[in-house]
């Protein structure tokens, strides 16, 4: 029953799972290249003004699949199948896509124009044109801004107050050019409201969530059935295990002892030497 819930999960945000086996790998690249190896891999497919000067398509579409800590894979997991994969079931896998690639591209292009507007002012150093700027946060901050649209009233405007503060904090308290592409990007998915015009927002149906939590209730017992099940079946290989290792052990014969010794019962002194004794503590 688990199994197969996951399996129609994955299948119904097909874009969703086959981006983030994409970003597994690479982040195992990451994790097990070297150092020079992981700096130039960073750099080789970030979208900063160098790589955008030299190759621009490659770089925005390439730059998109990398992260720069590989131990935040899991954290961005969870956030693709809370943001994305919703965003991706809700308004199908193209226009969740075109959601995603026009907050990703626009984003960075925006961005790194400001960037490179900082640099000609001396206002940032010319160094950042090599900075490395790879990541799903700005198609992320884009999934985001559109989920709004299927947050029901009155909790949607609760939920866009909640996501506009989150990615405009960091720009009142001396943002970089990355927080001004989240900004931006939860913008062009706000922007996005024509593609949902056709989708209907959530529906808090309190039977059917009591249905899907008994489910989830039975399916959870089940598993720790099984779980018993193979721990007592474990109990049970052990003992018998026991068992069999103490039979073997009681039929085995005493190991023949050198003369003048007996194996199994204690010391006997060879013939003619004095019987040695402890020595007695004085005090």
């Amino acid at each position: 029953m688990v199994v197969d819930g996951i399996r129609r999960w994955v299948r119904s945000s097909p874009g969703t799972h086959i981006w983030l086996l994409i970003i597994g790998i690479t982040s195992l690249v990451i994790a097990s290249a070297s150092e020079g190896l992981e700096a130039f891999l960073l750099h080789r497919n970030s979208s900063n003004i160098h790589e955008l000067n030299k190759h621009p398509f490659e770089s925005l579409l390439i730059s998109g699949f990398w992260i720069e800590t590989p131990s935040s894979f899991a954290l961005y997991a969870v956030l693709f199948e809370v943001v994305h994969a919703n965003v991706e079931r809700w308004l199908g896998t193209l226009r969740w896509l075109c959601v995603v690639a026009v907050a990703h591209v626009a984003a960075t292009l925006i961005s790194q124009e400001i960037l490179l507007r900082a640099i000609e002012s001396h206002s940032a150093p010319r160094s950042m044109k090599h900075v490395v700027d790879i990541g799903v946060s700005y198609g992320l901050a884009g999934a985001v801004g559109v989920l709004t649209y299927r947050v029901p009233r009155p909790w949607r405007w609760l939920y866009l107050v909640g996501a506009v503060a989150f990615f405009a904090l960091p720009l009142l308290t001396g943002g970089t050019f990355t927080d001004v592409g989240h900004a931006i990007a939860l913008g062009l998915g706000l922007a996005c409201w024509s593609l949902t015009r056709d989708r209907p927002p959530w529906r808090w149906d309190a039977g059917r969530a009591r249905h899907a939590a008994l489910e989830a209730a039975g399916a959870a017992r089940q598993a720790a059935g099984a779980a018993k099940q193979a721990a007592d079946a474990a109990r049970q290989a052990a003992g018998a295990a026991r068992e069999a290792a103490l039979s073997r052990r009681g039929d085995a014969p005493d190991p023949p002892g050198p003369p003048g010794r007996r194996a199994a019962t204690g010391r006997r002194d060879a013939p003619g030497r004095p019987r040695s004794r402890p020595p007695r503590s004085r005090r």
